[in-house]
């Protein structure tokens, strides 16, 4: 059994996690650390596990108990702990905060996008999750990338639901506020925008293209919607064989020919395309659950390769489509 820690667990994405984790064939949670509810069950905060979690959470950190650990905490604190603690050598690490998710020859963690890193996750004990805006974009782009497609600017328009802004109460995040509502946050400047880019000059060395970026906030709690237009002369019959052909290898990504639906993705670790052509511009929607494909469902997944799983094991969930 893979035996696993976690730290910060009182949020969404450690919810989900958890329950993930207590229902994987091949993992056992060790610990949840969560300083402020220390000595607390685990479902006083997270009430959909009774009946199948009696763990409390801890202040402690038995490192040397546990084979991986994930970080479930606020952006900017996993790497402060990484800098003031011990960490043993042979201990993977998965981190839900973005502080890692960018490149550098200060770390040594690998950007863990399975459908564009898989084989060096395999081998990876550093693992910086993928944000969920992110996650959805990329899956939209990436075959375009590998054929070097991308040579003009791309217009991206995305909507999240409520959990994609925290457990934490803000002005608009709360019932009142989000309901029969929508707005639109961070537009061209959303943070996630630079490790699309990363992603995509990964797979296209030339690609220096602007993503132009509007995200917008839900009158819902949990998925993302995403629609993605580029210029292309390919038909589209084309296209589809290169998403296909670039993800026949992949558990999670489907390429749909009929128009798709954001709850056929929740409660899954599923990314669902659709492509259509529209003259000389091709639309591309991707959806995809931000709790799990956009952040603990993948974090799952990249354990189960880091530890030789299959990668499906202990993700193969059913949609909440009514």
């Amino acid at each position: 059994m893979i035996r696993a820690g976690i730290i910060g667990g009182a949020g969404y994405t450690a919810g989900e996690l958890i329950r993930l984790l207590v229902n994987h064939p091949e993992a056992e949670i060790v610990f949840v650390n969560s300083s402020s509810n220390a000595g607390n069950r685990i479902t006083d905060v997270h009430g959909g596990l009774y009946g199948e979690c009696d763990l409390v959470f801890t202040d402690e950190l038995p490192l040397d108990k546990i084979d991986v650990l994930f970080f479930c905490t606020a952006h900017g604190d996993t790497r402060k702990f990484m800098e003031s603690h011990n960490i043993p050598e042979s201990l993977k690490i998965i981190d839900l905060s973005m502080d890692y998710r960018i490149a550098s020859s200060e770390h040594n963690f690998l950007y863990g996008l399975p459908e564009l890193n898989r084989r060096a996750i395999c081998k990876a004990s550093r693992v910086a999750n993928p944000g969920c805006f992110a996650t959805c974009i990329e899956l939209g782009l990436l075959p375009l990338a590998k054929h070097l497609m991308l040579n003009s600017d791309i217009s991206v328009n995305a909507i999240t639901g409520s959990t994609g802004a925290g457990v934490k109460p803000s002005s608009t995040s709360h019932f009142s506020w989000r309901n029969n509502n929508m707005s639109i946050y961070k537009a061209f400047d959303h943070q996630h925008i630079p490790e699309i880019k990363q992603s995509l000059t990964q797979l296209q060395t030339s690609f220096n293209a602007e993503i132009d970026f509007i995200p917008y906030r839900g009158d819902f709690p949990r998925g993302i919607f995403a629609t993605l237009v580029v210029k292309t002369k390919v038909d589209l019959h084309e296209i589809t064989r290169i998403y296909e052909e670039y993800y026949e290898r992949d558990s999670f990504v489907h390429i749909v020919d009929k128009n798709i639906d954001l709850k056929q993705v929740v409660n899954t670790n599923k990314c669902l395309i659709h492509l259509e052509k529209h003259g000389d511009k091709l639309l591309i929607i991707s959806c995809i659950d931000n709790l799990l494909k956009g952040a603990s469902g993948q974090a799952v997944h990249n354990m189960n390769l880091m530890f030789n799983l299959e990668e499906t094991v202990g993700l193969r969930l059913k949609p909440a489509a009514f």
